[in-house]
């Protein structure tokens, strides 16, 4: 499978979050090759990118939202762990 977010896409809106979210599990089912493919090694990868995010997003010439809701993507984080 493709990668499911590029470095040119935008999520726009929740919805948006959805399908993408559904892309990425599609991935990780498939068997491509994650290189984080537990829970314990992802949660790590995913602190590790966010505090290094400024760079990536220098990198890749564009500027890291300011106002992007990170208390909702903290919350559904912590919902995901109960959630059915």
């Amino acid at each position: 499978m493709t990668n499911p977010l590029t470095p040119q896409d935008r999520i726009a809106d929740r919805e948006a979050l959805c399908a993408f979210l559904a892309r990425l599990r599609a991935d990780y089912e498939s068997g491509a090759d994650w290189e984080n493919g537990t829970l314990d090694a992802f949660l790590e990868a995913l602190e590790a990118w966010i505090s290094s995010a400024p760079g990536w997003y220098a990198n890749h010439k564009q500027v890291l939202p300011a106002e992007g809701d990170w208390t909702f993507f903290a919350r559904a984080l912590t919902a995901a762990r109960h959630y059915e």
